[in-house]
């Protein structure tokens, strides 16, 4: 078995492939009682993910909670692998992980294991665990593709599909009067798409409004 092509560069927590095109910074928990001390620099350091689409490149952040990894691939001129950094200890990315793709550029070709996906702007794609073979290319140069990708670990395999936005779980909610008419898109759903835990989705503002939920809120850790 061959171990993943890594080298460290000088920042302390971040991973560089050797061709330079991957990079992957690791972040650890926090404790709630720690983070209220956090003041905004350390807040923005901790949680604050920056930086996802570099053209050419994949751009990669491994949580320790949940060993989650959250990053995007921007293929502009030639084809990116998805490949296996140190943190992930393999030597394949996915040899005990499943992924999620949702694509926010232009059409965008994926070929796993030899299979091509075609998928256009809001639709997403699902990667089974023990796919060994991950490649992202740009259909048009000029528009290019901005695929934000989530992993986590898997414990069994379930099959590798596309999920069309059309095919998506929907959830209209909102009001004009406060500036919040939204649909929710599930695409990666116990009634969509099967998976070990991994679920995705992302919300569509209407024209007019402006934000989310109100007031901010959190979920309790279900993984």
């Amino acid at each position: 078995m061959n171990a993943p092509a890594t080298i460290t560069p000088a920042a302390k927590g971040t991973f560089l492939s050797l061709d330079g095109k991957t990079t992957m910074e690791v972040r650890h928990a926090s404790h709630p009682e720690a983070v209220k001390s956090f003041d905004t620099d350390q807040l923005r350091r901790h949680f604050l993910i920056e930086s996802l689409f570099r053209p050419d490149a994949v751009t990669l952040t491994y949580s320790h909670i949940d060993r989650f990894v959250v990053g995007g691939a921007m293929p502009v001129s030639a084809p990116l692998p998805l490949q296996a950094l140190k943190p992930i200890g393999s030597d394949k990315f996915l040899r005990r992980r499943e992924l999620g793709l949702l694509n926010v550029g232009g059409c965008v070709r994926v070929v796993v294991d030899g299979k091509s996906f075609d998928v256009d702007k809001l639709d997403a794609l699902y990667v089974a665990m023990a796919a060994e073979d991950i490649r992202f290319e740009s259909v048009d140069p000029a528009r290019p593709a901005k695929f934000y990708l989530m992993s986590t670990p898997a414990h069994a395999r379930h099959e590798t599909r596309k999920i069309a936005i059309d095919e998506a779980r929907k959830i209209s909610l909102g009001a004009r009067e406060t500036a919040n008419v939204r649909t929710i898109y599930q695409v990666i759903h116990p009634e969509v798409c099967k998976s070990c835990q991994l679920v995705m989705g992302f919300t569509v503002l209407e024209p007019g409004s402006v934000w989310n939920t109100m007031p901010p809120h959190t979920h309790a850790r279900r993984t």
